[in-house]
């Protein structure tokens, strides 16, 4: 969104402004594109990288950006994002030839260590990944929210347009994601690499529907996304994530269609940029005004560029994953770009150039042999690929050229490196950072290993050695260690458990953890049945729930044991039911109280389980046997360490 001043529309009247400077935004648009008014004899770049501020030690997300900028003030380029442990750099803008390619490198490596040094004063660190394996839902309070006022507009406009009552994740990949959340700023889990490419209007149509055709397979390769609060879900979980995070719609019981802010797009671009922005205009409400004092009709008529400021602040309330971008170079005149939001934050600098370097070849090469994509591709196929991708990632399989069936390794060694090479070649962009470049796309495809994967990999290996929280704490800490080298991501080795010699649970809250895959019996139930399951699943408490989730007692071994020694102790007869025996009122514990809270109330009131329990659904339990595993590997390390 920048750093134009937007607010909540106040009232109808504001409202009507807005929207009738929108519409002359679009007419004034329409002239200079009539009019040929656009730059088209230069080809630039363009980036901008977003971040996670994590804690030095612990690796969780630090809410600390605004202290961070404080100590940044000579640094205009780095800026705040939606989060508080969200940052954000503004890459330079560079002509599409020579060394443009290492020059973007080596000025976001150069912004990187900057920030990391600030960073490090404030006992934090950065790390690039398209969403934070350590990030936990309760990150994504409001608190946390970066406190500007574009920001508090926009969360308050998209509560607004909410139907539901709630905003819902709902992803399935090797785990399933189920949750509710009160806020739109969920969004603000998703970080990523925006690549920009200028282009020229009359290109414009062509370029924009190579652009969606190439997001499905660079995509894939690029993944970097898979592991979101301790789940193993999408390769690029972000599409899912971005577009749920802000899903203002709900379930009916009709089948009317409406389009999610944020979304691929509904159709091949048939004839001009003005498709895309009318359409939006047309299925999306304002959700924020500015104070707009330009005339943009008035200045095309004394020939001068507009800024377009109503329509940029409309375009950045809607979320394509191809964006068209209007912008007035330093020549005055205006140009039009592609922005790439596809892409993810890291594995490392050098990936993201890699990944850069891919698809901007790509795009030029793809441009240079095949006028019109529409005639090799249906729009159903290139729609179903960027879905597929964003699920499967590298695992995948396209329908490609002629109904060709494809993986995305074959398609990108046969067929879009060396179309990628060719576009970089045309562009005369220097022989060595080609091969640098695409080199790391083309051992990544052979090797059959990218971001996702690799995260998916070693958090699979970690779970089964160390409780999840420590295993997604090994993770990040061995991505930032990577990193920190500009290692590609497929020849990073797996992580091991023992890598991270000073993991201190201490401060871990209940919610992190506890334990959510609950065996649970409800008040009727037999205690047959009940005595049967504690020998099935190896446990010793059993929640007791009523058919709506809510916690309604707890039984336990000891109970049971104390039943079936003497089941005629009650009142003469054999009690049958789990009611006759359970606890009524247990000893609970809520999600966010700390570890040391929860071994206090344990020990104090000498039990040796805690039911977890959120608005009086229960929500996990938490057993002796957890304290156990914790302390089992603390003593370990104490261990090595001697």
């Amino acid at each position: 969104m920048g750093e134009q001043k937007v607010s909540l529309v106040k009232d109808e009247a504001a409202m009507q402004h807005f929207v009738r400077n929108l519409l002359r935004d679009v007419q004034a648009l329409e002239y200079m594109l009539e009019n040929e008014w656009f730059e088209s004899d230069v080809v630039r770049i363009g980036a901008e990288q977003e971040m996670c501020i994590v804690h030095g030690k612990t690796f969780k997300p630090a809410t600390i950006a605004m202290e961070a900028l404080a100590r940044m003030e000579e640094y205009p380029w780095v800026e705040t994002e939606l989060a508080k442990f969200n940052l954000e750099t503004n890459l330079l803008p560079r002509i599409f030839e020579g060394d443009c390619l290492s020059q973007l490198e080596k000025e976001n490596s150069g912004k990187l260590e900057k920030i990391r040094a600030k960073l490090k004063e404030l006992n934090a660190d950065l790390i690039l990944t398209g969403i934070l394996p350590t990030l936990r839902k309760y990150d994504l309070e409001m608190d946390n929210l970066t406190p500007k006022q574009r920001y508090y507009a926009l969360m308050e406009a998209l509560n607004r347009q909410l139907i539901g009552s709630a905003y819902e994740l709902r992803l399935t990949g090797i785990d399933e994601l189920l949750v509710k959340h009160d806020s739109p700023l969920l969004e603000a889990c998703n970080t990523s690499f925006q690549v920009h490419l200028q282009v020229a209007p009359a290109d414009f149509v062509c370029m924009y529907n190579i652009a969606q055709a190439l997001a499905a397979p660079v995509m894939a390769i690029a993944a970097n996304s898979p592991i979101v609060f301790g789940k193993r879900l999408w390769h690029e979980s972000r599409i899912a994530l971005f577009q749920q995070s802000l899903d203002v719609r709900t379930t009916h019981d009709h089948m009317r269609e409406r389009s999610p802010r944020v979304s691929f797009g509904n159709s091949w671009l048939d004839h001009s940029i003005m498709e895309i922005y009318k359409e939006d205009i047309a299925r999306f409400r304002v959700l924020l005004s500015a104070d707009v004092e330009e005339d943009s009709l008035g200045l095309i008529a004394e020939g001068k560029a507009p800024k377009l400021r109503a329509l940029q602040v409309h375009n950045s309330t809607v979320y394509r994953w191809n964006r068209p971008c209007y912008g007035i170079s330093d020549s005055g005149k205006p140009h039009l770009r592609i922005e790439n939001r596809v892409l993810p934050s890291g594995p490392s600098v050098l990936d993201e150039t890699a990944n850069a370097a891919f698809w901007l070849g790509a795009m030029i090469g793809m441009h240079e042999t095949c006028r019109d994509i529409r005639s090799q591709l249906s729009w159903e196929d290139v729609r179903d690929n960027f879905s597929k991708a964003a699920k499967f990632g590298i695992d995948t399989n396209f329908n490609w050229f002629k109904d060709k069936k494809v993986t995305p390794c074959d398609l990108i060694l046969e067929e879009l490196l060396p179309l990628s090479r060719k576009g970089l070649e045309s562009r005369n962009v220097n022989s060595a950072d080609i091969d640098r470049y695409l080199g790391v796309i083309e051992e990544r495809a052979r090797k059959h290993m990218n971001g996702a994967r690799w995260q998916l990999r070693a958090f699979t290996k970690l779970i089964k050695e160390v409780e999840r929280d420590e295993a997604v704490t090994v993770l990040t800490a061995s991505i930032v260690e990577n990193q920190s080298q500009n290692k590609p991501v497929h020849t990073w080795k797996m992580p091991d458990a023992n890598d991270l010699a000073d993991y201190r649970p201490a401060k871990l809250l209940v919610d992190e953890f506890m334990m959510t895959d609950l065996f649970t019996v409800q008040q009727d139930d037999l205690l047959e049945l009940v005595a049967e399951l504690m020998d099935w699943r190896k446990v010793r408490y059993l929640p007791v729930e009523d058919s709506k989730g809510r916690l309604c007692g707890l039984v336990t071994s000891r109970l049971l044991l104390r039943h079936f020694a003497h089941p005629n102790k009650i009142g003469g007869e054999k009690p049958s039911c789990v009611k006759d025996i359970m606890i009524k009122k247990p000893i609970t514990i809520g999600p966010k109280a700390t570890i040391v809270q929860a071994m206090h109330t344990m020990r104090d009131n000498k039990i040796g389980c805690l039911p977890v329990v959120q608005n009086g659904e229960l929500a996990g339990i938490i057993t002796e046997m957890d304290f156990v595993r914790i302390a089992g590997r603390l003593i370990e390390r104490l261990e090595r360490e001697q």
